[in-house]
């Protein structure tokens, strides 16, 4: 048991209070860069510091965001007028949070499958990032739907990863967001989806125990259960909910602190409705509670909108604070298409 228990206990409650979610903001320098460079956004430090600094100052925020999940160099960034980042976080009344994988890298001997690295000196990272005031971590592992895969390797090689991942967090004081996304991309029906995150959780929660992580001071992030992108068949809002619950309830043991979905390359509108449907049919059903960790589904209007300007950088807010809304609703079970309409931009 972790001489930080109680602790961590009480910062996953709070990371999953109702009508709150998680925002991710954790993208690496890279992926930051390649947005911005689309939208014509100078890739530079200073810009990255400005986007980042703008989503973090959203006044209100913290009405329905918990934490924000940060990269290594926000933590260590400053406004442009000097105040730490993470100070902002604190005075906001939101916790921070830390990305700490390394990134998917190829999987020795499975070809088209990855494995998450950056298990080489965690510990140290993880005091470090303690010490300066993190209080949680994420460490997202990678599974492909394809020809002939995931393979078992694969499943096991990424569950255990998380899973030593998960236990050196708690013992370090940081709540482990244990995010195994199986992927949208391919032309993989509802049912096979289905499958392959039932496989994947049933793995990810054996090595959990094997490594002995306490489910009441961690967070699961896991994907929705939904046909690939290509498929033909797409599914309804319905049938995503009804999947993604049944398999959640036949692999989540009941003492997890909470879920939080990522959105995984679904619409704004699509990750929303989804979340929604599974809290209004299934919330009851539910022993633990079911919020979002999104990304892009909150940000992208705000950086669409901002773009670098200075000028734009109210406006982008007033649209980050919307998405972040709807999800905030859709998590309690109060979403609409109509309010999609009501916080529309003109």
């Amino acid at each position: 048991m972790s001489k930080y228990s109680e602790e961590l206990r009480a910062t996953a409650k709070a990371m999953v209070a109702k009508g709150k979610g998680i925002l991710a903001m954790d993208e690496s320098n890279g992926t930051c860069n390649k947005r911005f460079q689309k939208l014509g956004i100078p890739a530079t430090e200073e810009y990255r510091q400005m986007y980042r600094t703008l989503i973090l100052t959203t006044p209100n925020l913290a009405d329905y965001v918990s934490g924000p999940i940060l990269y290594d160099e926000t933590i260590r960034q400053t406004t442009p007028e000097g105040v730490s980042l993470l100070a902002v976080i604190k005075e906001a009344g939101m916790i921070p949070g830390i990305k700490v994988d390394t990134g998917a890298k190829e999987l020795a001997g499975h070809t088209d499958e990855k494995v998450t690295e950056g298990l080489d000196d965690l510990r140290d990272r993880l005091a470090e990032y303690y010490k300066m005031g993190a209080r949680f971590a994420k460490w997202r592992a990678v599974i492909t739907i394809g020809n002939n895969i995931p393979s078992k390797g694969c499943i096991e090689a990424n569950a255990h990863s998380l899973a030593r991942y998960a236990a050196l967090c708690q013992e370090c004081g940081l709540v482990p967001i244990v995010e195994p996304e199986v992927l949208i991309d391919g032309d993989h029906t509802l049912q096979k989806c289905w499958d392959v995150t039932d496989a994947t959780l049933h793995e990810v929660f054996k090595q959990l125990h094997a490594q002995s992580v306490a489910y009441d001071q961690m967070i699961l992030k896991p994907s929705m259960v939904i046909a690939g992108k290509d498929c033909p068949q797409q599914t309804s809002v319905e049938d995503v909910a009804e999947a993604t619950i049944s398999c959640l309830l036949k692999n989540v043991p009941a003492t997890v602190a909470g879920i939080a979905f990522l959105s995984g390359g679904q619409s704004m509108q699509q990750s929303s409705a989804h979340l929604n449907e599974m809290n209004k049919r299934f919330g009851d059903q539910c022993p633990w509670p079911v919020t979002f960790s999104y990304a892009r589904a909150i940000q992208q209007p705000a950086l669409d909108h901002w773009s670098g300007h200075k000028a734009n950088i109210a406006e982008a807010q007033s649209r980050l604070l919307k998405r972040a809304q709807c999800n905030s609703a859709a998590s309690r079970g109060e979403y609409s298409a109509e309010m999609e309409k009501e916080l529309a931009i003109a």
